[in-house]
């Protein structure tokens, strides 16, 4: 394959995501710890992680908002790398994306101010849309 630029914001999500994933669980398992908690198989979904600190929920919660729209993102990128689209627009709107997903991440693992973390979902959802409206234009 011949080099793609909009592969580089794709591993760059990518590579944000497991460094999500490593600090949920740097701050998970000593919260686990320190609370002696047991954990339980049987306890229906989220009930024990509920009742860890606010502030190492956060980290848990964004990761798993990593795993929802930014799916969208990567199935869009690739759909334009595959059709080798080496566009300024493209490469811009996925580092855009990438930049804003960082954001929002350290917005809601820090201090979770909703209002904030919205407003940055928010942009960065105009972002992808305007992602997919590149894709689709080359598609259709």
């Amino acid at each position: 394959m011949p080099n793609q630029p909009l592969l580089a914001p794709i591993v760059a999500l990518a590579l944000w995501t497991a460094v999500m994933w490593a600090w949920m669980y740097v701050t998970r398992i000593p919260a686990i710890m320190k609370a002696r908690m047991h954990l339980d198989s049987d306890a229906p979904r989220g009930e024990q992680m509920a009742t860890l600190p606010a502030r190492v929920r956060w980290k848990a919660d964004n990761y798993n908002h990593l795993m929802e729209q930014p799916t969208v993102f990567f199935a869009v990128a690739l759909v334009l790398a595959i059709l080798d689209d080496r566009s300024a627009a493209s490469l811009m709107l996925a580092w855009a994306y990438v930049g804003l997903r960082v954001v929002h991440s350290l917005v809601q693992s820090l201090i979770n101010h909703i209002q904030t973390r919205f407003a940055v979902f928010s942009l960065s959802s105009l972002v992808l849309f305007a992602l997919m409206y590149q894709a689709a234009v080359r598609v259709f």
